[in-house]
């Protein structure tokens, strides 16, 4: 059997902020080297714990909008990244990708802006790009990489971090994948719908 797999480094990139004080808390009393952008690395500042931002990951900041954040190799490098093909790990070692252990998301609220009659414009705005796209690569990779897609799973998260502190098995990540793309896959069906309507 694997031995379990090290959280490192977690990117944090959420549009709700409410319930993951407890989750930084957690992280941060276990080492944990938090990564993010915007309002979320402004939040966890806010709270005391040192993050890196994006950007000086990437060298380039947050462009067209808000609308390119984490787009970026050096991102989706360190999630995609397989662990054991020594080619991926050569490959990281020349492009200076660190490796990323655990993606925390969770994403804009298109439902709620269908919901509250926003506009047209307001809508396509709330469709998550960067978000969405860290949950696809994450659950792809949950050889390596553990994903927490939504606030709603933040406890799951929150049990896993008190019972066995930071690390996880490959059953656990196969799980938490799951709940990923159960979470995009409803996402999508959303998006599909409104357009279908429109």
């Amino acid at each position: 059997m694997a031995e379990p797999t090290p959280i490192r480094t977690a990117l944090i990139s959420v549009y709700h902020k409410d319930g993951l004080d407890e989750i930084l808390s957690t992280l941060h009393a276990l080492g944990v080297r938090f990564l993010s952008t915007g309002g979320t690395h402004a939040f966890i500042e806010s709270l005391g714990y040192p993050c890196d931002r994006v950007e000086d990951v990437t060298g380039y900041p947050s462009i067209l909008g808000g609308r390119v954040k984490t787009l970026h190799p050096l991102i989706f490098g360190g999630i995609l990244a397989r662990r054991n093909e020594p080619s991926d790990r050569s490959e990281m070692a020349s492009y200076g990708i660190t490796p990323i252990d655990l993606v925390i998301v969770d994403l804009y609220p298109f439902e709620q802006t269908v919901a509250e009659g926003g506009t047209p414009q307001e809508i396509i705005e709330k469709i998550d790009i960067g978000g969405i796209s860290l949950i696809r690569a994450a659950a792809k990779n949950f050889a390596d990489v553990a994903i927490v897609p939504s606030k709603a799973e933040y406890p799951v998260l929150l049990s896993l971090l008190k019972k066995h502190g930071a690390r996880t098995t490959e059953a656990q990540r196969r799980e938490l994948a799951t709940r990923a793309f159960a979470v995009s896959s409803h996402y999508d069906t959303a998006i599909n719908k409104w357009f279908e309507n429109k």
